[in-house]
């Protein structure tokens, strides 16, 4: 396996594209499948099968790489909201390459640009898919490939927790916990472009000063550990939080909840501790706190074809374009290493290792 950090070089992504087009020469195209739910180190197979031909509609797709995030892990596992049809192929998240399209396809969906999944469960643990070019939603060509590959699901959650529960104006704070994680990355990067600031809690772990100084340089404001926040002083001399961003829950959920303003509000969206979220009676009655979740597939799924959807991704684009907005440290994975992938997706001690990126080489 080769790591892969942020700033990577160009050339890296030509190396494992020029292996995809190998594979495609031999017309062959390789899938990840399940055909029940489990341990998905036993239960994935790796499957071989002819290319097929678009036809109509359709639109062939060579995928370029795919993320292997925890949801995907809990999907296979069957404990997920959604239990796709069986057999499935895994994956919500990925970037691909239009290879040829049927004699219907309309619009801008041509051979030779990129494009991503508008369907969750669309399956982008594959080299090549067909799929109605309805279904796929077309980007910049010229963004990194991991980039690319991880826009949708993380910065998607980001922007839109920071974008739809609490009217935000420049100077306004905004706490979370799991800082360190991918979604609270690009928290930090988001809100930093929209002149918020942010107080970010993470685990106290060995390395901590680094992982402090990390965020920082990505654009927080405050970074404390859990056992920190309520004696930390540079949290109490900023202003109260309005917005409070928790996929931890448990005790660190309340514990953030704690610090929100009057008539402010907790946003969940994630339970990495396995533990239900404890609101105290006084938040309640004293300081009218409101509890929200939020879930990237249902707001997909309400906005399927949605001006907002597209408005998001632009946004998002455009600040990638600007540099302030950049993947979390990364590892591309060839195809036939995936439960090297699967294993480094899977939390250890409730803390995750770099994102696991699958590439579609031959790996040869």
């Amino acid at each position: 396996m080769l790591p892969v950090y942020r700033g990577v070089r160009r050339s890296l992504n030509v190396v494992y594209l020029s292996q995809v087009v190998k594979r495609s020469a031999s017309g062959l195209c390789s899938s990840l499948t399940y055909d029940e739910y489990g341990d998905p180190e036993k239960v994935i197979k790796l499957k071989e099968e002819v290319i097929p031909k678009p036809e109509g509609k359709q639109v062939l797709v060579r995928m370029l790489a795919a993320t292997v995030n925890p949801a995907d892990i809990n999907t296979i596992q069957g404990v997920y909201a959604i239990k796709p049809p069986l057999p499935s192929i895994p994956g919500n998240e990925g970037v691909g390459e239009v290879i040829e399209v049927g004699s219907d396809v309309e619009g801008d969906i041509k051979p030779g640009c990129r494009v991503i999944p508008r369907l969750n469960a669309w399956g982008t643990w594959r080299t090549h898919a067909l799929a109605d070019y309805g279904d796929l939603i077309k980007i910049p060509s010229d963004i990194d490939l991991a980039m690319a590959a991880t826009i949708a699901v993380n910065p998607g959650t980001a922007y839109r927790m920071l974008k739809d529960f609490v009217p935000l104006s420049t100077g306004d704070v905004v706490i979370q916990n799991g800082a360190n994680s991918a979604v609270g990355q690009a928290v930090i990067q988001i809100a930093s472009a929209l002149g918020l600031r942010t107080v970010n809690v993470v685990r106290d772990r060995p390395g901590i000063d680094e992982l402090k100084q990390k965020l920082k340089d990505i654009g927080a404001t405050v970074v404390v550990t859990e056992g920190q926040l309520r004696k930390s002083e540079e949290v109490n001399s900023l202003p109260k939080p309005s917005l409070a961003l928790n996929c931890v829950s448990g005790r660190s959920g309340t514990e953030v909840l704690r610090q929100l303003s009057s008539n402010g509000v907790m946003v969940t969206y994630g339970g990495m501790s396995r533990q239900p979220v404890t609101v105290p009676v006084g938040s309640l009655i004293f300081t009218n706190v409101s509890l929200k979740g939020f879930w990237m597939t249902r707001w997909n799924k309400e906005h399927y074809d949605h001006p907002k959807r597209q408005q998001m991704l632009n946004d998002l684009f455009e600040l990638v374009s600007h540099n302030k907005l950049k993947p979390p440290e990364y590892s591309y994975v060839p195809l036939e290493n995936y439960l090297e992938a699967i294993r480094n997706a899977m939390p250890k001690d409730g803390m995750l290792s770099k994102k696991q990126i699958l590439v579609f080489g031959n790996g040869k």
